[in-house]
């Protein structure tokens, strides 16, 4: 069965990022083949409005039929709230905490960033499946795309 997979914008932007690049490449190149199904949500629209042309045009070229669109629902809000609340991270990553919202709501295998400081962090993953958990939530693997790649 084909991994879903939720990608944060962190992992577009990586695309063109030296440090990021070859492992960003290789995950969008398999998801274009039909390795993965990208999930993706109103958020990631949102945080590439201002991106450059570039990396919205890369979030273009993904074949439809590769992704499944995610809804942000109340559940969703609130669920992100719960992990600024439970002091997870503060108020300023409410888009990193609707990210994970979104991901664990709807059964993403895996989220993949490449934000070290709010979302790929041993201490943040922790806190956020603390609450998934004691909310009756899924716990959600929080991945780098280097550490999702089998080469």
């Amino acid at each position: 069965m084909m991994e879903r997979i939720y990608l944060d914008t962190s992992v577009f932007g990586g695309y063109f990022d030296h440090e990021f690049e070859i492992w960003s490449k290789i995950l969008f190149d398999r998801i274009k083949k039909g390795q993965y199904k990208l999930l993706l949500s109103r958020v990631i629209d949102i945080e590439l409005t201002n991106a450059p042309q570039y990396v919205k045009e890369l979030a273009l070229s993904i074949p439809d039929e590769q992704i499944e669109f995610l809804e942000t629902t109340n559940e969703a809000t609130e669920l992100a709230d719960t992990y600024i609340k439970e002091n997870v991270v503060g108020e300023t990553c409410r888009a990193d905490c609707l990210h994970i919202a979104l991901a664990t709501l709807n059964n993403a295998d895996i989220l993949v960033s490449w934000n070290f400081k709010h979302i790929v962090n041993v201490n943040r993953i922790r806190g956020y499946n603390s609450v998934n958990y004691r909310h009756g939530h899924k716990m959600l693997e929080i991945r780098t795309p280097r550490e999702i790649l089998e080469i």
